[in-house]
């Protein structure tokens, strides 16, 4: 809920001012685009605001940093570990092996303000809605009261009328005593109703024209559109404004079709049949096309019929090219959209012919996840959920081995001298509260160890060396002591594995003697058929365990696996479940 009002805000924020960017152009270039082009590029409104309700995966993917996501406030430590143990797997699990220490920090959750934005909008929508069906409540009643027109000139008048206007569909005719003004509703079957009072011939061939013109134009369905939109929309005033104003184009567009139809001795009288229906407008959200409309605007319509002259083709052509320009920035919106859609930030672009995707839900009892493992030697992945293994999250602690590697490349640490004294600050954890060498230090997720490195690496450096291993978003835009803490940083499983990968067969930019050194930090047990490296990372928001990485490499006998598992949850679905479903599913498949 939250990524979707993320975007549907942005998009619709950025229409709006494409929006903006159409209508000061028909203001300023308004002698210069035909009456006709004015409401057609009204009808890119509709394109504009269908943007913001697309599926944004649907969407080119293209990097760039989610600044919404990652609003947050200070870091809170909180005592808080996940010692959930493996049972079931046999041998395997031990208290210090699959522990996973983490502190809490504090976010303002993008899903809180999603939910709450959400119900803003739905109750608006709602709202908006009733107001709709209120204003329109009367065409029921005009509905039901109509009968059809029996009179034969008439009748034989309509025909004329349709063949003269093109419209070859069937089209009713019909009469209500509950209107004044002729109108034209139904948006499957339309129907065109006159009033039950006596008018002239020339009167009601006028007024047949412009309806069946209407009919011709589809205007009852758009301007169903327009209700929809301005529903969705209830609360951008802009859309009020531009559906005003399309409003006013479409009737003026509907005048300008029916004097290219009319002699020169007919366009005045048809402007005085206008004003006789002047006072019989339709309300403001009506779902109806009507003759009739507000006086402000039938003034405008009669000075239009009075200065009318047919367009130049030098017009018509002016008219093309701003309709083209327009359509180009609409396009150009696209792009942009796609930046903000989600891309290189938030979503891994993977693409491979050796997938073999499973179902492992069972494995993931009460927690929702992606586990991915890859056959090094064979080339073979192994996923389940797809979705999932490409969407980027917080590595949290998984980092702390990139975070190693690059200060045993920056010479903040030595091979041969990895311990580092405790400074007597108190952490909430006892095994934090004691010096540590590498090995100690990543089996026990010390974040003091780690976040001193990469204060002596510095952020250039580490920002250089993310970019040098394609480390997930590389997105440092927080402080250097967190920005891996549910905060910039993400990555996807699929990543993670690429990396281990890397590190296995000595691929990463580091030198080889230090992925050896650290990958032998990462070792956990081993036996005659086996051995198991990995890291567990846990992520802790606002005092709740949120979600579990589990990441490394298996060694046996058939071969060499990579793999990666992430779950999240509302709570307690943290590292150590993430090594209990992963050891599950290794188990399952013969690998430990």
């Amino acid at each position: 809920m939250s990524t979707f009002m993320f975007f549907f805000l942005t998009a619709t924020a950025i229409s709006s001012m494409v929006i903006a960017i159409i209508l000061l152009a028909k203001k300023c270039l308004k002698s210069h685009i035909a009456m006709q082009w004015h409401y057609t590029l009204g009808l890119l409104y509709f394109v504009l605001l269908a943007i913001p309700l697309i599926p944004r995966r649907l969407f080119s993917r293209i990097s760039i940093g989610d600044f919404l996501h990652n609003l947050n406030l200070n870091i809170e430590v909180a005592g808080i570990t996940n010692t959930t143990p493996l049972s079931g797997i046999a041998g395997l699990y031990n208290a210090d092996i699959f522990q996973d220490y983490a502190v809490s920090v504090s976010r303002v959750t993008m899903d809180s303000l999603g939910i709450i934005f959400a119900g803003i909008w739905v109750a608006g929508i709602i709202l908006s809605l009733a107001f709709t069906l209120c204003c329109n409540r009367n065409l029921r009643l005009i509905k039901e009261s109509v009968k059809p027109v029996k009179d034969i000139e008439l009748v034989s008048l309509f025909h004329q009328c349709k063949r003269e206007v093109g419209v070859t569909k069937n089209i009713s005719l019909g009469s209500s005593i509950l209107i004044k003004s002729p109108m034209t509703m139904g948006f499957f079957k339309p129907l065109v109703i006159l009033p039950a009072t006596k008018m002239t011939l020339n009167d009601a061939r006028y007024a047949m024209l412009h309806e069946l013109t209407h009919c011709k134009k589809r205007d009852v369905q758009i301007n169903g559109l327009m209700c929809l939109f301005q529903i969705l929309y209830w609360f951008n005033p802009l859309v009020y404004v531009a559906f005003k104003q399309m409003r006013l184009d479409r009737e003026l567009a509907c005048d300008t079709s029916v004097l290219e139809l009319l002699p020169y001795e007919h366009q005045i009288n048809y402007g005085k049949t206008l004003l006789s229906f002047a006072l019989a407008h339709p309300a403001v959200l009506t779902l109806a096309a009507n003759i009739g409309d507000a006086k402000p605007h039938i003034i405008t319509r009669v000075k239009h019929i009075v200065s009318y002259k047919k367009d130049s083709a030098w017009l018509k052509a002016k008219s093309i090219l701003v309709l083209l320009a327009m359509t180009f920035i609409v396009i150009c919106q696209i792009p942009i959209l796609s930046v903000f859609a989600g891309n290189a930030d938030d979503v891994y672009r993977f693409n491979a012919d050796n997938v073999h995707y499973v179902d492992f839900s069972h494995f993931f009892e009460g927690v929702e996840g992606s586990f991915v493992l890859y056959n090094i030697e064979a080339g073979l992945y192994t996923i389940h959920n797809r979705d999932m293994s490409v969407t980027r999250v917080s590595p949290n602690s998984t980092y702390k081995i990139f975070s190693a590697l690059m200060a045993l490349q920056e010479g903040v640490l030595d091979i041969g001298d990895t311990y580092r004294e405790w400074d007597g600050t108190q952490h909430p954890f006892d095994t934090w509260n004691r010096g540590h060498d590498l090995a100690s230090a990543m089996g026990n997720s010390v974040n003091w160890y780690f976040q001193g490195f990469d204060a002596q690496v510095g952020m250039g450096r580490i920002e250089y060396h993310l970019s040098q291993l394609s480390y997930g978003n590389q997105n440092l835009s927080n402080n250097i002591m967190d920005f891996w803490i549910e905060s910039s940083l993400r990555i996807s499983p699929l990543e993670q594995v690429g990396l281990l990968t890397s590190l296995y067969r000595n691929e990463t930019p580091f030198e080889t003697m230090y992925e050896d050194f650290v990958l032998d930090a990462l070792a956990l047990t081993a036996n005659d058929r086996a051995a198991l490296y990995g890291k567990t990372g846990t992520g802790l928001l606002n005092g709740k365990i949120v979600n579990g990485w589990f990441v490394g490499l298996v060694e046996t006998t058939s071969g060499t696996f990579a793999f990666a598992t992430f779950i999240r949850g509302e709570d307690n679905a943290g590292g150590s479940v993430a090594a209990q479903i992963t050891l599950a599913t290794l188990e399952s498949k013969g690998l430990y």
